[in-house]
């Protein structure tokens, strides 16, 4: 038996990955955590936080300029981008601390570095990292995911110059560019779309599909491309980009050649499970389609082995992975538990929020479902317009007429984030 033998191992320090050492810890059982970049992963480090960090400077800077509408009067607002930044840095640091704080608080071994699986030893898993053993009985894969890089002529020259950004980068951005191209019309091109028309920028936002906000509820989908429209955001719909190059992004619609100038290009085309390196064929570990396979429990198809988070590829979201770990470390505990994936709340963070849980009416028809739906604005409540002079909003309940129960609920508006999780709950 090596001398580093621990109950559990964890992979990675995102969130599913501390909160998985965290809650094991609190049990009692011995927990060695690796994580080889910062702990909080993507979700604190360059994801969910600094995004939202973002996201309110840009409330708070429409709010200071739109406050004549609500009876208060100021100087026209001006947006400091690296204040923006130097704040972003400073939230992210505290998170990270924060983390820090609670493994040392529940006895969990954090290691900085790259850990592989190495197959077994006796009845536990092995793993290796920096050329040194480590056993465990059992083994939570919460690798995490990184940003998709399209092989589109110009991309990767584009990244090296800094013309083309991904997620991180842009997080980071000290300026506000005139004319900001965003590949790719899904969360994390939504959201930062949002910021940066709000503080100045002409943003163009280029979707391969025929709609925004993926598998969002598409009257949802198409009243936030409205409203976002009506701001002077451009949609360039059922477009395939060909090139980034020459200051421009290229594209084909309809078969014909069109293109959009553009001072940064933000590259969000979506993620991709993090397996690389992480030895899972020294145990044959089920993968598909580029992520790891696992039932309701977090369980890999090799007993006593789990993934959470990004790298499973059920749920790509932070409260997510914070769900999946709970379970999975009840498990490992013999408690029993499921993720339940059909109450899971989504939401993005433009401004208007969008949020959603449950099945969507596209859903709904595809399966041959019976539903009852309702739609009505957020107008309806008296709250809603004090607070708001927002036109589009939007109440969709989709309902199941034959059981009377709750089976879909999507919201545009303010507070739709905060909003969504009472409707989760009766789902």
């Amino acid at each position: 038996m090596t001398e580093n033998a621990v109950d559990l191992i964890v992979i990675g320090g995102g969130p599913g990955g501390y909160l998985a050492a965290e809650r094991a810890g609190q049990a009692g059982l011995s927990v060695t955590l690796f994580e080889k970049a910062e702990l909080g992963g993507v979700c604190l480090n360059e994801g969910c936080i600094p995004s939202k960090t973002f996201l309110h400077s840009g409330k708070v800077f429409e709010h200071a300029n739109d406050g004549k509408a609500f009876g208060v009067s100021a100087d026209k607002a001006r947006i400091d981008q690296k204040a923006v930044v130097k704040r972003k840095n400073k939230v992210v640091k505290t998170n990270v601390l924060g983390v820090k704080g609670k493994m040392k608080a529940n006895n969990v071994t954090v290691v900085s570095a790259e850990a592989g699986l190495a197959g077994r030893s006796g009845n536990k898993f092995k793993i290796v990292a920096d050329g040194k053993e480590y056993e465990a009985k059992h083994i939570i894969i919460a690798s995490g995911s990184h940003a998709i890089v399209p092989p589109i002529k110009g991309v990767k020259d584009g990244l090296e110059s800094a013309f083309v950004l991904t997620n991180k980068e842009i997080l980071d951005l000290e300026m506000i560019p005139e004319k900001l191209v965003v590949i790719g019309g899904g969360v994390i091109g939504l959201e930062m779309a949002s910021y940066f028309l709000t503080v100045g920028s002409q943003v163009t936002v280029v979707e391969m599909l025929d709609h925004i906000a993926g598998d969002m509820d598409r009257e949802v989908s198409e009243l936030l491309q409205k409203s976002y429209a009506g701001k002077g955001m451009k949609f360039h719909l059922n477009s395939q980009v060909t090139a980034v190059e020459d200051g421009q992004v290229k594209f084909e619609l309809d078969g014909k050649a069109e293109a959009v100038p553009a001072d940064k290009v933000l590259l969000s085309v979506g993620r991709r499970a993090s397996i690389q390196g992480l030895g899972l064929e020294s145990l044959g570990i089920y993968t598909e389609q580029g992520h790891i396979v696992t039932d309701d429990r977090g369980q890999t198809n090799i007993p006593g082995i789990y993934a959470v988070g990004d790298v499973n590829g059920r749920w790509m979201l932070a409260h997510a992975a914070y769900r999946e770990a709970e379970v999975a470390v009840k498990t490992i505990l013999g408690q029993k538990d499921n993720v339940r994936y059909n109450a899971m709340p989504s939401v993005i963070y433009t401004n208007p929020e969008v949020a959603s849980v449950g099945l969507t009416e596209e859903e709904c028809k595809d399966r041959g479902l019976e539903y009852k739906k309702l739609s009505i604005p957020m107008s309806y409540s008296g709250r809603f317009v004090a607070e708001t002079d927002r036109a589009r909003s939007l109440c969709k309940i989709i309902t199941d007429p034959v059981h009377n129960r709750l089976i879909g609920c999507h919201l545009l508006g303010s507070y739709a984030s905060e909003l969504i999780i009472s409707a989760g709950i009766m789902i």
